[in-house]
């Protein structure tokens, strides 16, 4: 059964749901949510097992994309367009894919249909280990971070899920680590999907300094979407909406005032 996903509604017209990625939630959208706000009716969502949504068990895409899927039809916004990055961008085009009705276009923010290799059982393994219990500091939680997670700003990124306890009571994660470890392959990998193609319009959008799209990814991508059209931001790697915001609003802008045209 699908879970009923936790959002945050921004200003008026055709509908644009948006999807943050792994670790994320819809307030990492806030500021770009706001601003597309100003012409598109937007609904920035958190996925199962993160944010203010529900936890589940099991997170395969199969059942995400049926959360999505009912989100759009429960709040009638079918079809919408749906923007997704990085697991977020999977969700979204497993979507489109097994409920194109729902979906009028698909932009797709630096992930591919594809399977990847990552360290973010090593993050969660971290992060599970940190002592958040009475007394303990923010900065604690980072130092205890900072073996498993060398970069700053992806540490910084991780603790935007530290969530302080009422009365003193430490801290408490936002992000079912223990759902996000059981489910990882799954989450990493894509459906198999050979059989199936969204024909509606799709953007595929990455960073410059991002390997998540390449060359050898897009054959995988229009084998399933096949009106895709590629663009890569520069000066940005895997969040090239929070890297570079004007280009990313620019960009998605010009894609979707174009179907209006």
């Amino acid at each position: 059964m699908p879970l009923s996903l936790a959002f945050r509604e921004y200003g008026s017209g055709p509908p644009l749901v948006i999807l943050h990625g792994l670790f994320g939630s819809q307030r990492n959208w806030q500021s770009m949510a706001e601003r597309l706000g100003r012409h598109y009716r937007v609904f920035a969502c958190d996925l199962r097992n993160h944010g203010d949504s529900p936890w589940a068990p099991s997170m395969r895409f199969e059942e995400m994309a049926d959360d999505l899927e009912a989100l759009i039809e429960g709040k009638g916004l079918a079809p919408a367009t749906v923007l997704g990055h990085s697991v977020g961008g999977k969700t979204a085009m497993l979507t489109a894919l097994r409920h194109p009705d729902v979906v009028d276009a698909l932009i797709v923010v630096d992930i591919a249909p594809v399977t990847y290799e990552e360290l973010f059982l090593a993050y969660i393994a971290a992060m599970q280990a940190a002592d958040l219990g009475p007394g303990c500091r923010r900065g604690d939680v980072e130092a205890a971070l900072a073996a498993a997670v060398p970069d700053t700003a992806t540490r910084l990124f991780l603790l935007q899920n530290l969530e302080e306890q009422p009365a003193g009571g430490g801290f408490a994660w936002r992000v079912n680590l223990e759902a996000l470890a059981a489910n990882m392959p799954a989450l990493l990998g894509f459906p198999d999907t050979e059989e199936l193609a969204y024909e509606g319009r799709a953007l595929f959008l990455s960073g410059a300094a991002s390997g998540y799209i390449g060359r050898t990814h897009q054959g995988a991508v229009w084998d399933r979407f096949p009106q895709a059209e590629f663009t890569v931001i520069k000066d940005a790697g895997h969040y090239p909406h929070v890297e570079q915001p004007d280009a990313f609003y620019d960009r998605v802008t010009l894609f979707l005032d174009s179907a209006y045209a």
